[in-house]
């Protein structure tokens, strides 16, 4: 005649049961949980880079436009990084012999260039063209906020799925007038924008693009 099972092997089936379910569901739960978070999407934390570049005195202070350095963002997926001799083209002059300067210089003189740090980075199996939104009204400071109040570029949205979709389902929300891509802080006239909405949205052919094979290719 077997033996009968112990006092506790009811208890502990219903104990192993409950954690075995707990970490079924609750592992992919925080997993899921954590991958939202700017820990994980890097959102607002600044990166060091290896030139202590102010985006707040070159496109508050001297009005550079964003495409004097990030050239080829009409044309191309990428917005493009400025080589060393555009950096020169200017500090060939100004500032040419500031300490802060010298990884500038010796990027110029030895031809190697300037190992920038990037700030958004997109999982491989998302596919985003800078070009296509840049030429159909979306604006630079949409996606990555007002850089002219930044000391140090950071990543202002999250970038996931649901924040692009939200701007896709109606792109006619963001757009704005071919001079005004790259200003920063426009805001269209409360009075006139139901009618240039319209306008822009016929203007640019503006559709509502929301089939995953959008981003993901």
């Amino acid at each position: 005649m077997r033996e009968p099972l112990p006092e506790w092997a009811n208890p502990g089936l219903r104990w192993g049961v409950g954690c075995a379910v707990l970490l079924l569901v609750g592992v992919p739960a925080l997993l899921m949980g954590w991958v939202r978070t700017p820990y994980a999407t890097g959102q607002a934390r600044p990166l060091e880079q290896p030139i202590e570049f102010d985006h707040r005195h070159h496109v508050l202070d001297d009005r550079i436009d964003c495409r004097y350095c990030h050239a080829t963002v009409e044309r191309s997926s990428a917005a493009g990084l400025p080589p060393t001799d555009t950096c020169m083209g200017c500090h060939g002059q100004v500032w040419n012999d500031s300490p802060l300067l010298e990884p500038v210089r010796a990027s110029w003189f030895s031809g190697r260039p300037i190992a920038w740090k990037r700030v958004h980075v997109l999982p491989d199996f998302v596919f985003f063209d800078h070009a296509a939104h840049v030429t159909h009204g979306i604006g630079c400071e949409t996606c990555h906020g007002r850089v002219d109040r930044m000391a140090r570029i950071q990543q202002v949205a999250d970038l996931s799925m649901g924040w692009c979709l939200s701007c896709h389902r109606d792109p006619t929300a963001h757009l704005r007038p071919p001079d005004r891509i790259t200003a920063m802080g426009w805001a269209p006239d409360p009075a006139t924008w139901p009618r240039l909405r319209a306008r822009l949205a016929r203007d640019y052919h503006v559709r509502s693009l929301t089939r995953c094979t959008t981003c993901h290719r």
